[in-house]
């Protein structure tokens, strides 16, 4: 694996990423990590989303035109069946 080395950083800088890895229970070096491979996996998000995208088009130009229930309605049908949405907490 490579290695990097960042110069000059300010101090104030070093002790908010020190206080942010602390609260995510991580090394300072464990911090640095993650928030790189976040900025990198934002960069391929672009393209993921483009993927998306030109896949979803044709299916969503096949169905203009038809007519169909707002969502308000299936979730009223839903909540009247007695479900309830998990808001998972």
């Amino acid at each position: 694996m490579a290695a990097i080395n960042v110069r000059q950083l300010d101090d104030e800088v070093v002790r908010r990423l020190k206080d942010r890895a602390s609260g995510n229970n991580r090394s300072l070096e464990g911090e640095v990590r993650h928030i790189l491979e976040c900025a990198v996996e934002d960069d391929d998000m672009e393209a993921k989303r483009a993927a998306f995208w030109a896949m979803v088009d044709p299916l969503r130009r096949s169905l203009e035109g038809r007519e169909h229930t707002p969502g308000w309605v299936l979730i009223r049908e839903d909540r009247d069946r007695g479900h309830r949405p998990h808001l998972g907490y």
